[in-house]
């Protein structure tokens, strides 16, 4: 895997960022020391990124499209308005109680909502309307996810999927990229066709696509 961002320009952003909350700190440390496969955490950089782009849009309702162990939802849901909830969904209940437990840390437990199961299945079944969703599950779902969701996103909502560069390998040669960054490039390229959106690709940590809905 390419190292997109070097460690000592990641080193010097996160000095200059506004510190993880104490929560969000045990959380980050506890899934690195618990948790398979930990670098799929949002991390100090992401995560501020979130916050600030929550509490800039003030979302009633976010939907999250993999939870992990939490950190971004506890990151999104602060910018969440008084009467304001967040919907995440994960496929794996072994993290439930992990994540349950800093979402009260946080003091967010009323304000989140975890559905564990396939994402496919439970998104229908919400009826919401959302101002923020945020995609970072299997990344083959991410254009079905899109579809999804769209008619359940407001005008003028964002839409945020993360890990679109997949570790740079969407920059490889088409023979050597494997089937992950082949379905971030379909994805990209889908976004990219739909004259109802405007989008940018941010360059933050693995490759963060925001998209804002123009037009239903």
């Amino acid at each position: 895997m390419m190292e997109l961002i070097p460690s000592s320009v990641q080193e010097f952003a996160e000095k200059y960022t506004t510190p993880e909350s104490a929560e969000l700190y045990r959380l980050h440390r506890e899934t690195y020391l618990k948790v398979e496969q930990p670098h799929m955490l949002s991390g100090h950089l992401q995560g501020t990124y979130l916050t600030m782009l929550s509490q800039i849009i003030a979302p009633k309702r976010i939907l999250e499209i993999g939870t992990y162990t939490g950190y971004s939802a506890i990151c999104l849901a602060k910018g969440l308005t008084e009467d304001g909830h967040l919907h995440t969904i994960d496929i794996n209940e072994e993290l439930e109680m992990l994540c349950s437990k800093y979402f009260t840390e946080a003091g967010l437990s009323d304000k989140i909502t975890m559905h564990i199961g396939k994402a496919m299945d439970i998104i229908p079944t919400l009826e919401e309307e959302f101002d923020l969703v945020f995609i970072d599950a299997d990344k083959a779902g991410y254009e079905a996810y899109y579809d999804l969701i769209w008619n359940k996103l407001r005008v003028g909502g964002v839409i945020l999927a993360d890990n679109v560069l997949f570790h740079g390998d969407v920059l490889k040669d088409p023979a050597a990229q494997g089937s992950q960054a082949k379905a971030m490039i379909r994805f990209c390229e889908k976004v990219l066709a739909d004259k109802r959106a405007t989008q940018v690709l941010l360059t933050l940590r693995d490759g963060l696509l925001m998209i804002r809905k123009n037009e239903q």
